[in-house]
């Protein structure tokens, strides 16, 4: 496999990761670490972007999520959107710092969208919060 043949895969892994579909970017980050074939931070940077750009497509669909709360379809019954909100309300911007974690990270990143988070804020936060975790794993690796 070509060496941009690897970091398209990553990118796409770590993109769909962010997003509602089932996806371990850091298995396949891992993997890629532990062969010690590619530059590390190479592959640190190409997660990371495409981990964070997952996560933009969250904070943009949340942006226009809300109107859509009153529809059959809709997967969120209103309770569980309204204590959703209730939340990030109640810890704000900073629990974005937490949208690297498994089963929240993905809908929190939503939540900011819906609650009008400042784009920039929102993309400060999720990077600090998706870099830092890859960098973790990359020293527990070694």
């Amino acid at each position: 496999m070509s060496a941009l043949s690897v970091y398209a895969v990553l990118f796409g892994v770590a993109f769909l990761a962010a997003t509602v579909f089932p996806a371990q970017s850091e298995a396949v980050l891992g993997a890629l670490l532990v062969s010690g074939e590619h530059p590390a931070a190479l592959l640190i940077a190409v997660a990371s972007v495409g981990n964070v750009l997952g996560a933009v497509v969250n904070w943009a669909l949340g942006r226009g999520l809300e109107r859509f709360k009153d529809r059959r379809w809709f997967p969120a019954k209103g309770a569980a959107l309204e204590r959703a909100q209730r939340w990030y309300q109640r810890y704000g911007k900073w629990s974005l710092l937490l949208s690297w974690a498994p089963f929240v990270g993905d809908p929190l990143t939503v939540v900011a969208g819906v609650m009008q988070e400042p784009f920039l804020v929102f993309l400060a936060l999720v990077t600090v919060a998706k870099v830092g975790r890859y960098l973790v794993l990359a020293a527990a690796l070694g």
